[in-house]
């Protein structure tokens, strides 16, 4: 299974490049092959300073060996060993008008000392951070991503609808990262699913990406903005880069298990703000995306 997912993270990286190259029609992802000091390594492609994309980096890594002491005590296990391979994505657009979109999907294996699995999971979804809101821009995300569940099990997207809402949730701002999307972790084999079911639900996820949120840039991307957008855009940035500070999963375990550190925060915004108590004006554009961010919309029954 590690080596099947391992490959199609390979394949689905090579098409999210190429086809937001297309849309950027300027810019290039450059690439870096690394290597973890501890086992195994990554590919992790960036694009910056382009006509469509100020920066965003789709990384793939493979690393594996004995978990971390401060890993065991987060999984409540003893001395194993581990593998984890996933595909994680940022893209921070230039024009406001367009979201921040992120996505990883990810599997991972744990082992005893004689090498045999005694865990394995998969987890990942994809998620909007708009900075104005455009209602069928949300409706077009959260379509695609029941699609994609639907085709599994009929109480996926309800479900993992609501992980997300909870999980991208700044609790010391009371408000969401964003608008959502899908949000699943510890998928693990039981009496309705299989691994290799699992496999095909989270590799659907992943092909329904570009179809999620491509159409989204390609309709925003050319619409006039003025300074005061521009302001607004780095003001909730630096909202985001306060949730994967704080709060991002991926981020502590990178961070716990000597990944790049490149990588890992290569997800960080370029140009941020953080403006002292500011408050959007009642009525504004600017407070009708917070209204929303603190109260999860249904986007699709």
């Amino acid at each position: 299974m590690k080596s099947k997912f391992y490959d199609y993270i390979l394949n689905l990286q090579d098409q999210i490049t190429s086809e937001l190259e297309a849309i950027d029609g300027k810019a290039t992802f450059r690439q870096d092959l690394w290597e973890r000091e501890g086992g195994g390594g990554g590919r992790t492609r960036v694009i910056e300073n382009g006509a469509v994309f100020e920066k965003g980096g789709v990384n793939i890594s493979a690393v594996h060996g004995a978990l971390p002491a401060s890993m065991q005590n987060y999984f409540k296990v003893g001395d194993v060993d581990f593998f984890a391979c996933g595909l994680s994505l940022v893209i921070h657009p230039k024009n406001p008008f367009v979201p921040t979109v992120h996505a990883n999907w990810r599997y991972f294996e744990m082992y005893d000392k004689t090498g045999a699995v005694i865990d394995s999971w998969f987890g990942g979804g994809q998620d909007l951070t708009p900075y104005y809101l455009f209602e069928e821009d949300a409706i077009h995300f959260h379509e695609i991503c029941k699609k994609a569940c639907d085709n599994h099990q009929p109480d996926f997207y309800v479900a993992f609808k609501e992980k997300c809402d909870s999980y991208f949730y700044n609790a010391h701002r009371q408000e969401g990262r964003g608008i959502g999307g899908l949000f699943f972790d510890y998928c693990r084999a039981d009496e309705k699913m299989s691994m290799e079911d699992w496999y095909n639900f989270v590799t659907e996820v992943g092909d329904s990406f570009l179809q999620a949120y491509s159409p989204i840039v390609k309709r925003r991307k050319d619409m006039p903005y003025e300074s005061k957008h521009r302001e607004w855009q780095e003001i909730r940035r630096g909202r985001y880069v306060e949730f994967n500070l704080v709060h991002d999963k991926g981020t502590l375990f990178g961070l716990k298990t000597g990944g790049r550190i490149e990588s890992i925060l290569m997800s960080l915004p370029p140009h941020v703000q953080w403006v002292y108590d500011h408050h959007p004006e009642p009525g504004s554009d600017e407070a009708k995306l917070l209204d929303v961010l603190k109260n999860p919309v249904n986007w699709v029954s």
